[in-house]
């Protein structure tokens, strides 16, 4: 029997500004209808950032915090959430604390098109289920 490893999706062209931004306002749009103050990271393919945007009365401590969600979801390709769960479960998902630079919060999330990789949204201000679902509300309104 053989277990198939789940593909992790290739790097693409980084997003552009203009992309970054539509993002970023649907992030902000989902917090301000939730009443949450939150800080907006979007990084491009190579871990660069794109834009920051810091909700006015947002916590300042957020600032850094998103951003190390985004370059932690570009870099290992994967949602924060996904470092977070192993840490949740415990045992050999501790292991996971050593990797430098693997954020275990929710609100980190790579942005794919055409499934690649073109850069990330890290989210900060709230509770982890709350960043995580400000970010999964961006990137869901930007493709509509």
């Amino acid at each position: 029997m053989s277990t198939t490893t789940p593909a992790i999706p290739l790097y693409g062209p980084s997003i552009t500004l203009e992309h970054a931004r539509k993002i970023s306002a649907a992030a902000q749009q989902e917090a301000r209808d939730n009443g949450w103050l939150m800080v907006v990271a979007i990084m491009d393919a190579g871990g660069h950032l794109v834009l920051l945007e810091r909700m006015d009365g947002a916590q300042f401590g957020s600032v850094q915090v998103a951003q190390d969600k985004a370059r932690s979801a570009v870099a290992f390709r994967r949602p924060t959430k996904a470092f977070h769960d192993m840490v949740a479960a415990g045992g050999e998902g501790l292991r996971m604390l050593a990797m430098s630079g693997a954020v275990p919060i929710d609100g980190g999330l790579p942005i794919l098109v055409g499934g690649a990789v073109i850069g990330s949204i890290g989210i900060s201000g709230g509770t982890s289920a709350q960043d995580g679902q400000v970010a999964q509300a961006a990137l869901t309104a930007s493709v509509s």
